[in-house]
């Protein structure tokens, strides 16, 4: 993660565990939090929610990431920041963000950053020191690290003051009936058995995604992910969104970007709408017909789904595991699945024993002699996203 030598790195349950720990180290001074929290209305619940217990401003994001960037700038020139808080890379759009312009603004006027990096981890390689990112949250299982870790990397000066994350063994110096010493460093928030099986796979995780060629490794996934939108958009009444309507003109080569550093273009997510058939319905009718695993939600990030490229009030999501051996000829069924409802219209049926159709069942998958009936849309215009998983496997 390319992290400053004097860098604490805590270990966490996950990116929520670890930015509800930075939320108690926010400055205070005589009972008082010395400056305000920043952020985006696109952020995931775990880098929004934190921040409401304590003293927070929030931005609506612009139409652009120009835009964004410079009502932040607007923001923080009011003063009184002492953090801004954004995502690396949205787990709704998957759009990347300029992480090392929006340091350098934050730098600008007085305030430090933190970025929610769970979704950035997987799919960019990550430079801490170069980016000048003060603190950064992430988790393992993004990274495919299996029994639940998370780390909190960046300046030991708030965490060493901060209120110590979980109060037990191992967090201080000397402990009496009825008072304490705290110790400092990463011991400090990491109280109680330490969680050694998720600290080591995350461990090697990130040397494994360290070891990836940076070029092949998103080669292929931009190869997977314009596979897929290439063929949403030949279907009719799939719509993909995005939030910021300048992401393509973001999307550069290291060295080339606007902003530079691990900031820009998009990771393996794709947030698509089917019109007139309900996201949760899609999600099951691809599982159930064509094997394929999907979500479909608000992605517990519910400010988004009522705005930024999304319909109005509601944001759903599908997840695909595309293997990262296979190549985009093997992605095939995600766009011819995702065709046939729209192909079938209204006349598209779900298997349901015990009751038979009213009207001829048209031609479909599966076992054409079980019982069918029709599948009615609950909420048209909800939009599904799938997200590419396939940059690299930890084995």
């Amino acid at each position: 993660m390319g992290g400053r030598p004097d860098d604490a790195v805590i270990f966490t349950r996950n990116t929520t565990d670890s930015l509800n720990l930075l939320a108690g180290c926010l400055p205070v001074v005589d009972g008082v939090h010395t400056g305000d929290v920043l952020y985006l209305d696109i952020e995931h619940h775990a880098n929004l929610l934190p921040w409401q217990g304590v003293p927070h401003r929030s931005v609506i994001a612009a139409p652009t990431l120009a835009g964004t960037l410079d009502l932040l700038r607007g923001e923080l020139a009011h003063g009184g920041v002492s953090l801004l808080a954004v995502t690396g890379a949205s787990n709704v759009t998957g759009e990347v963000l300029p992480i090392r312009a929006l340091a350098a603004l934050a730098h600008e006027y007085g305030a430090r950053i933190v970025v929610d990096a769970a979704q950035l981890a997987p799919h960019r390689r990550i430079d801490i020191a170069a980016d000048d990112v003060d603190y950064l949250a992430f988790s393992g299982h993004k990274l495919y690290a299996p029994f639940g870790a998370g780390v909190l990397v960046g300046r030991p000066d708030w965490l060493d003051a901060g209120t110590p994350h979980l109060a037990g063994g191992g967090a201080v110096q000397d402990a009496r009936i009825d008072t304490v010493s705290w110790t400092t460093g990463p011991a400090r928030h990491e109280g109680g058995s330490p969680n050694v099986l998720g600290a080591a796979t995350l461990a090697r995780a990130t040397q494994v995604i360290a070891d990836l060629d940076v070029d092949q490794w998103h080669a292929h996934e931009n190869a997977i992910r314009s596979f897929l939108v290439e063929g949403l958009a030949r279907i009719d009444g799939v719509t993909v969104h995005q939030i910021f309507s300048d992401s393509a003109s973001f999307d550069a080569p290291a060295g080339k970007r606007p902003g530079g550093g691990a900031g820009t273009g998009t990771i393996g997510v794709v947030n698509f709408s089917l019109e007139g058939y309900d996201a949760g319905l899609v999600a099951a009718y691809l599982s159930a017909e064509h094997g394929i695993g999907l979500r479909d939600g608000r992605f517990c990030a519910h400010p988004c789904s009522g705005g930024s490229g999304c319909p109005p009030a509601r944001c759903g999501q599908a997840s695909a595991w595309v293997p990262g051996w296979r190549t985009p000829s093997g992605c095939s069924p995600h766009s011819s699945s995702c065709a046939r409802p729209a192909w079938a219209g209204t006349m598209w049926w779900t298997r349901d024993a015990g009751s038979r159709p009213t009207t001829p069942a048209p031609t479909r998958t599966g076992h054409p002699t079980r019982p069918a009936r029709r599948a009615r849309p609950l909420h048209p215009g909800l939009t599904l996203s799938v997200r590419s998983r396939g940059a690299c496997r930890v084995r």
